[in-house]
């Protein structure tokens, strides 16, 4: 069965801003889009107030996804769009529809500049627990952001995509996170920035003085082992540039700064539960809520 793009919508902002962005993908993709409205019950005795009476339920849940159906059919003729509806509580419902989807898309309220992202529950609920790759939209995201300007300075969709921005851990390197990241730059005829960051063994990290022969040891051996992980990847995509990066310190942190030149930032959530239940993880949590781009999440083994 064709799996589809399919995206969250509510009819904020955001969910249209992720609406828009889902459609791109599914052109780049060559697969459909499908829009997935989902109705929160409200108890009875709210159900029977004026403000939410039949019309207004109506309104929610047919005129929201088949306007912004229609819309995006105008914006975008050749991806053919689907609408769905669903009832129930939204992080749960859509983790169901994404069993079906090559990747879920959602809004999340951008907060602007280095604020970012602000990651509703529902959302974080679909992240941590779908077992399909889950994108991130902030509200004021569009076509020209991931484009470079062009000669006079200008945003524009017309121009070359920025690149890819792969956070990697090489201890844990999985093929289906670095696969993610390198066919998204492939797609967007992009390169793709692969950024580690390490730090000393925690028995460097204590009462050793500053150590700079030691530190460029570390950081030399940090190029290395990234460049091994990345070379059959090499072979595999040589159409793709690759540009390594390895940074001491916050991997959370260095991500988020290369997420400023990027079309796209990927990283992983490991599948795992702990005790505590399933977690998305510091570094991809830190990621979502700070980065200024569209943001994947991956999970694997």
């Amino acid at each position: 069965m064709l799996r589809t793009i399919t995206v969250g919508l509510d009819g904020s902002s955001e969910s249209r801003a992720a609406a828009e962005w889902a459609a791109r993908e599914a052109e780049l993709r060559s697969l459909p889009l499908k829009l997935v409205h989902v109705w929160e019950p409200v108890p009875e005795p709210m159900a029977q107030a004026p403000l939410l009476g039949t019309e207004t339920q109506q309104h929610w849940t047919e005129r929201i996804p088949r306007e912004a159906a229609e819309g995006i059919a105008l914006r975008h003729p050749g991806v053919e769009v689907v609408t769905e509806q669903l009832s129930g509580y939204p992080g749960d419902a859509l983790v169901e529809a994404a069993k079906d989807a090559e990747l879920l898309v959602l809004g999340s309220r951008g907060l602007g500049g280095v604020g970012g992202f602000m990651v509703g529950s529902a959302g974080l609920s679909a992240v941590a627990h779908t077992e399909r790759p889950v994108v991130l939209v902030r509200a004021l995201e569009q076509a020209a952001d991931e484009h470079e300007p062009d000669p006079a300075g200008i945003p524009s969709a017309a121009t070359p995509f920025r690149p890819v921005v792969l956070g990697l851990d090489i201890e844990h390197p999985d093929d289906t996170l670095i696969a993610f990241a390198f066919d998204a730059a492939l797609r967007r005829e992009t390169s793709l920035r692969v950024v580690h960051a390490w730090n000393p063994p925690p028995y460097y990290a204590f009462g050793t003085p500053a150590n700079p022969a030691l530190h460029e040891a570390l950081a030399q051996s940090a190029a290395e082992e990234l460049a091994k992980v990345l070379s059959p990847w090499r072979a595999r995509f040589p159409s793709v540039e690759i540009v390594e990066v390895t940074r001491y310190g916050s991997p959370a942190m260095h991500v988020v700064d290369a997420s400023h030149e990027a079309s796209l930032v990927v990283v992983g959530r490991r599948t795992r539960r702990s005790p505590f239940g399933t977690r998305i993880g510091h570094v991809a949590h830190a990621v979502l809520h700070h980065a200024t781009v569209p943001v994947a999440v991956v999970p694997h083994d």
